[in-house]
């Protein structure tokens, strides 16, 4: 599992012109991909290293301050943009594999305390968001870490 996490002053996702998921107040922007093999291990991991994270001001995490999270499925981080100039796919979870994998990541950040917003999977998503610093950190459970 791999996400993409900034700190922000703001965020929100819309779908169609209608916004589904957003932050109004400081907290984190989670881009959210998912690969073939993960599972349980890599979702309770991934919230809760993005629940604990210190990253927003003072060296304080989401959970020391209440931030709200919003995760937005992002399958082109496991895009492989090595060979050519089109990048392959071919590291993502297809649909049914990773939605519910999404889902259960939301879920559970939800269950740790987290007030959790949401972009919605699969749609074509127009995310707009304002950093703070800028704060971006490339996250990959232990099963991916390189290094």
């Amino acid at each position: 599992m791999r996400a993409v996490i900034q700190r922000v002053l703001s965020a929100s996702v819309r779908v169609d012109g209608e916004v589904v998921g957003e932050l109004d107040r400081p907290g984190l922007l989670v881009y959210l991909g998912i690969t073939h093999d993960d599972g349980d291990v890599e979702v309770a991991w991934t919230a809760r290293k993005v629940w604990d994270l210190r990253l927003l001001r003072e060296e304080r995490s989401a959970s020391d301050v209440g931030a709200p999270v919003l995760v937005v499925s992002q399958f082109t981080l496991y895009g492989d943009a090595r060979k050519g100039r089109r990048p392959t796919w071919q590291s993502a979870a297809p649909g049914p594999v990773s939605e519910p994998l999404y889902d259960a990541v939301c879920a559970e950040l939800d269950r740790l305390g987290a007030h959790v917003e949401r972009g919605r999977f699969g749609a074509d998503m127009r995310v707009e968001s304002v950093n703070d610093g800028p704060i971006t950190l490339v996250l990959d459970s232990p099963s991916r870490a390189v290094g």
